[in-house]
């Protein structure tokens, strides 16, 4: 590997930041602390910073020469309403509240390789450092983006990279087209007539119309969408009744959909809501339908994932380049995807195995209460980061 030796110098005290990070984590448009860590690195390092952007976000300027052209290079800063299992030094001291999806270890990279960029200014251009809130759930790039981020700061491409776990430590990977899925929930409210558990004919029972519905809403998945298009729908909630001699007069059916393609999400949510009426209509019931659209897919132009694949194989050889297997996770950097061209990576994050003493006995895996990111991951992550800003003004 071929890993930048300044990077490599400064690997402990990022990585003792990193750390701070994970004991101390924040939920979405929460992270003041952690805004304010990121913003004081920044600042002792002579790099310009704007605050406020999504409530906590904090972007970095670094400019060098004379072009006007711009990149951006984007980390997410909050971490899961869970409560962490590990017992190590630096487990979460904020009951509740944990770092399982490495977004201290992003803030990280990123944060190294902005100590580079403030002393080594090997391009002609502006890289913009983002350091994202509320990326679990609440739509942070969203935010960022309504208030002006794309505007304040014109790129021509934004970045994203994300550690993975289960790949060896020392591979990356990359493809172009989707990469995660969209994130989507429903709610169904079937409204009956309620009555007596022993006289079913004096009501209207929506429960048996429920199970209806849970087996109509899968032949959306294997009747209307095409066998070669990825789709996904959960009723994952169902809710109805209090007593066992007693038909309740309404149930409620909740869940997820997730797709590839906002073509299929159109048209599931399209044939989940006529299903849901005429279910309900041919039982003499009604309901009400509700669909809310969370995350878009993320999909990666085609040029710039090709252009990271290349930056990465600069930097650990083309066999440690794998092709990124989509995941019908979601990821709220679609929407810069949606705004700019760019590409979303992933950066391996080993097996568990470097996990301290005292870490939980569940697997090191995203969401897992046993989870604790990489910190080998720093400096390569860091020179990924560096290389793809100095290669990226390097082309026409």
């Amino acid at each position: 590997m071929k890993i930048i030796d300044s990077i490599v110098t400064q690997a402990a005290s990022i990585a003792a930041v990193r750390r701070d990070i994970h004991a101390h984590p924040e939920l979405c448009f929460q992270e003041v602390r952690t805004a304010d860590l990121v913003a004081a690195k920044l600042t002792e390092w002579g790099i310009p910073i704007l605050r406020g952007l999504g409530t906590t976000g904090v972007v970095g300027i670094v400019k060098s020469g004379t072009s006007d052209r711009a990149i951006g290079l984007r980390a997410d800063m909050d971490a899961l309403p869970m409560q962490e299992f590990n017992t190590f030094s630096h487990a979460s001291r904020n009951a509740g509240k944990m770092h399982a999806c490495g977004h201290d270890g992003h803030t990280a990279m990123l944060l190294a390789a902005a100590q580079h960029f403030a002393h080594h200014r090997n391009f002609d251009g502006t890289v913009y450092l983002i350091f994202q809130p509320a990326e679990e759930g609440g739509g942070g790039a969203r935010e960022m983006i309504k208030e002006g981020l794309f505007d304040l700061f014109p790129m021509d491409a934004v970045f994203g990279l994300h550690n993975w776990p289960g790949y060896a430590v020392g591979k990356f990977a990359v493809s172009p087209g989707p990469v995660m899925a969209s994130s989507n929930e429903f709610k169904v409210v079937i409204r009956g007539k309620g009555g007596h558990a022993a006289l079913p004919h004096n009501g209207l029972d929506p429960v048996p119309v429920a199970c209806q519905l849970v087996q109509g809403f899968q032949t959306i998945i294997t009747r209307n969408k095409k066998p070669i298009d990825a789709g996904v729908i959960s009723v994952t909630m169902i809710h109805a009744g209090e007593a066992t001699n007693v038909i309740p007069d309404s149930c409620e059916l909740r869940g997820t959909v997730r797709t590839f393609s906002l073509e299929v999400l159109d048209m599931i949510e399209r044939r989940m809501q006529q299903i849901s009426e005429h279910t309900c209509a041919a039982f003499d019931m009604t309901c009400e339908f509700t669909f809310s659209r969370n995350y878009p897919p993320t999909i990666n132009s085609a040029k710039e994932a090709e252009f990271a694949r290349r930056v990465m194989t600069s930097i650990v050889g083309e066999d440690n380049v794998v092709v990124q297997e989509p995941t019908m996770g979601a990821e709220d950097f679609s929407f810069m995807l949606l705004a700019k061209p760019g590409c979303y990576s992933f950066i391996a994050n080993g097996d568990g195995s470097h996990r301290e003493m005292g870490h939980g006995g569940g697997p090191c895996m995203l969401h897992n209460p046993s989870y604790d990111f990489n910190d080998d991951l720093i400096p390569l992550g860091a020179t990924y980061w560096v290389r793809l800003a100095e290669e990226w003004f390097k082309t026409a």
